[in-house]
């Protein structure tokens, strides 16, 4: 297997500025490594070798003619099937969406082609982003590169374990509650979720439109912040964009440093709720950062107990809002019942064959909360939640830099163990629910591997809206400084992926 598949986007760059390798080259790479590994991780739905190589070619071209897009011009990516494309299906994990084409590409999609990547392929999620292990995909769970026994996160897992397997140097992913952070934590990986409306989400398939953002899945910080700069700015086609002029997030994390950064440790996600390994490597990271300037002081957030419990009412409300459209009329799959039918028949049985267990216990749960008499007791009561959750933000942000807490209270559990307990499966989003509900953004750096389990472990900073930089600040320094202590990256010195881990 050839080693370019180890080296981060940034190597990758260099190399191909250099005129070391070429994109055909790295693509190809790729495009080997997933067809080896990929049928025990099961982390691409979609791959179009023929399609990912012309792209490939067409960059070598232009840096042959001296004239690249941007410095990723020629690295490969892998993007969520959340994120629709002209030349690959866009599924959102679901059945009632197999095969199906879009018209048009994601804005970030458009993006990351003009900037000259290549698209590898569209990787496996939860159906509709609704899950945090990746079990709930209509195509099968995706599993965890550290132990195939294990979940990888969700409902971004196929973008996580397609990283962190060394199938793609970059990936897409959502996070409507944590989607892109959680998996990260779970698979070594980073993963950011940039401030709600930094990065446009048109042609994004929506779970729920005001929690909705996308972002970086990547092995390092600074790849995060390089893919960060090529897909953020203001988009006409979506109404919540913001028009901000946004720094240069790769300057942030090459010029990292922590000397009189005040962080604030979130008293409510530091607790006995919490594994002892991913404390450990938690107070750990502190440390670390304290001893090299930072000042930490404990905050104190007290909505944050109501917060999960708001999160699961507003957002299954907007959830059966935007997924009204699947109607089995306009696109999608059609079930024709037997000896014909209404169109309320056909739509019942489309909805029926075409949605899992977990889609649908959202949809009724949420339709019930917007019902009549029912939308002040549970949906208006939740906003009202939401308000509080940003005040305390507010609050504590007037006091710190940047906030800290483990990015979720365990490591990766094994698959199915939770299935049966959607209830305890939300609740693992405490940690990084609140920062949605806020739309102030986030990122977890890979901290170590708990004691328990030699499974990874992720630290997550958050920062106020429109200051993603100082993410990428935090982020970077302590990036550094755990890999001068290890002497490696935690990912680096993985194995090949074979007897059942990597």
């Amino acid at each position: 297997m050839s080693d370019l598949i180890h080296k981060t986007a940034a190597e990758l760059a260099e190399m191909l500025a250099a005129g070391t390798t070429t994109s055909v080259e790295i693509t190809q790479a790729h495009l080997d490594r997933i067809a080896a590994v990929d049928g025990d991780l099961n982390a691409f739905l979609h791959v179009n070798a023929a399609v990912s190589l012309e792209a490939a070619k067409a960059s070598d071209a232009r840096r042959a003619a001296g004239a690249p897009l941007s410095p990723l011009d020629g690295v490969p990516i892998a993007i969520k099937d959340v994120l629709v494309t002209t030349d690959m299906p866009s599924t959102s994990g679901s059945k009632i969406l197999e095969g199906w084409m879009s018209p048009y590409d994601a804005t970030v999609v458009t993006k990351v082609r003009e900037a000259g990547l290549v698209p590898l392929g569209k990787t496996n999620m939860d159906e509709f982003a609704m899950g945090s292990s990746t079990e709930h995909s209509a195509y099968g769970p995706t599993r965890n590169p550290w132990d195939l026994d294990r979940i990888p996160g969700g409902s971004g897992g196929g973008s996580a374990a397609a990283v962190a397997a060394f199938e793609a140097p970059l990936a897409l992913g959502s996070d409507t509650g944590g989607s892109i952070r959680q998996p990260a934590h779970i698979t070594g990986t980073v993963g950011v979720k940039p401030t709600y409306g930094g990065v446009s989400r048109y042609g994004a398939i929506a779970l729920a439109s005001s929690f909705d953002q996308i972002g970086p899945v990547t092995r390092t910080v600074l790849d995060s912040a390089l893919l960060h700069d090529v897909i953020k700015g203001h988009d006409v086609h979506d109404s919540t964009s913001l028009k901000d002029e946004w720094p240069s997030f790769a300057d942030a994390v090459k010029n990292a440093d922590v000397k009189g950064l005040k962080i604030g440790v979130i008293e409510q996600l530091d607790d006995e709720g919490f594994q002892p390994g991913v404390l450990a490597r938690f107070h750990e990271s502190l440390e670390l950062l304290k001893a090299n300037g930072a000042e930490i002081v404990n905050v104190s957030l007290p909505s944050l107990a109501h917060a999960v419990a708001a999160y699961y009412l507003i957002l299954p409300a907007e959830a059966s809002s935007n997924l009204a459209k699947f109607d089995s009329v306009r696109f999608g799959l059609r079930v024709q019942p037997e000896g014909g039918g209404t169109v309320e028949q056909v739509m019942s049985a489309t909805r029926e064959a075409g949605f899992g267990a977990e889609v649908k216990r959202r949809i009724i749960l949420g339709t019930y909360a917007l019902s009549a008499g029912y939308y002040d007791a549970y949906y208006g009561s939740a906003q009202k939640v939401r308000t509080l959750v940003q005040r305390d933000f507010a609050d504590a942000f007037s006091k710190v830099d940047v906030l800290a807490s483990p990015t979720a209270p365990t490591t990766a559990w094994k698959l199915g163990e939770q299935l049966d307990d959607p209830v305890a499966m939300w609740r693992g989003d405490i940690a990084t629910i609140p920062a949605n509900m806020a739309g102030i953004p986030g990122i977890s750096v890979p901290a170590g591997l708990a004691d328990e389990d030699g499974l990874p472990v992720g630290i997550q900073f958050l920062a106020p809206a429109r200051e993603d930089a100082r993410l990428y600040n935090v982020g970077g320094a302590l990036e550094a400084l755990l890999e001068q202590k290890w002497g490696h990256t935690l990912l680096s010195q993985a194995p090949e992926l074979k007897g059942g881990a990597l």
